[in-house]
């Protein structure tokens, strides 16, 4: 009987690692738009929000040269009801989160309204009953 083994070249341990290391970093950096990228828009009640994406990894090694381009632009558009104060819209872009904060216009605020019983109620009358 004949056993096959398959011949790997001596490799660092350390090698593999690194690769990780690679493609972790690769994860985290790819996630992220810059700020001047974005674009919040509110315009009859529609929210848009644009943005671009820009991203471009160079690596050179000893045997090869690689280049990697991922880009493209995108577009989200929500349409807003119509008890949102569009005047009152604030977006906050911090550590790759935008946050979008919508407030209430003042007429679409409950009111709370106080009853007042039995002190406007008018007294009730007396009828005598005649009897033949």
């Amino acid at each position: 009987m004949t056993t096959l083994t398959r011949f790997v070249p001596f490799r660092s341990p350390l090698a593999d690692v690194a690769v990780l290391q690679n493609r972790l970093n690769s994860i985290f950096n790819d996630a992220g738009i810059k700020q001047d990228a974005l674009d919040v828009n509110v315009e009859n009640q529609t929210l848009t929000v644009k943005g671009e994406r820009k991203f471009e990894n160079e690596e050179k090694q000893e045997n090869f040269h690689r280049i990697e381009r991922r880009y493209g632009t995108f577009t989200r558009t929500f349409t807003l009801p119509p008890t949102v104060d569009t005047g009152a819209v604030k977006a906050n872009y911090d550590a790759g989160v935008l946050t979008i904060s919508l407030a209430k216009k003042e007429a679409a605020k409950p009111k709370q309204v106080k009853v007042e019983i039995g002190t406007t109620a008018a007294q009730p009358k007396q009828v005598e009953a005649k009897t033949a």
